[in-house]
């Protein structure tokens, strides 16, 4: 017997592990593409928009 999941829709999405693993996946294309053994730091925080958030943060606390 095979179980499915009901059709009224229970799933539960978890908005912040989905956002995780989109940033991993975007750590991962860009160290595939990346002509060196290792990503550099500067690198790493501009494929996860650090500066941007900071941007953002700074403008929203501000």
């Amino acid at each position: 017997m095979t179980r499915v999941a009901p059709v009224g829709g229970t799933a539960v999405q978890d908005h912040v592990a989905l956002a995780e693993i989109e940033l991993c996946g975007d750590l991962i294309i860009a160290a595939s593409a990346a002509h060196e053994d290792r990503l550099s730091l500067e690198s790493i925080d501009e494929v996860l928009k650090v500066a941007e958030e900071r941007a953002r943060e700074d403008g929203a606390g501000g």
